[in-house]
């Protein structure tokens, strides 16, 4: 599905939500830069490996975050609106690519 049904959050994102997801973000973008060191530094496979882990792991949580919000705002207004059925077909296609 190409077209979204809305193009900005249909209840825009409180200050503290989103301090909480940049801190998050700024976290991940950390440990990338991390891995980036110990490759220049030739660190132990194994140890950039378990790195990789935790940071597909955080970015996954900050996607549960953006999901549970999506659903609770975004689809909640769409079924209100009477287009749920569209929403909830958006959001499954983008769950899909999620979970690959």
């Amino acid at each position: 599905m190409d077209e979204h049904l809305h193009e900005f959050a249909t209840e825009p994102r409180t200050s503290d939500e989103k301090i909480k997801m940049q801190n998050r973000l700024k976290r991940i973008e950390g440990q990338v830069r991390g891995i980036q060191k110990m490759i220049d530094e030739d660190r132990y496979c194994i140890d950039i490996l378990i790195q990789i882990s935790a940071i597909q792991s955080a970015l996954k949580n900050v996607g549960y975050s953006v999901t549970e919000r999506h659903m609770k705002h975004c689809v909640t207004d769409a079924i209100e609106k009477g287009e749920g059925a569209e929403s909830i077909e958006e959001l499954m296609a983008v769950l899909k690519q999620f979970s690959k």
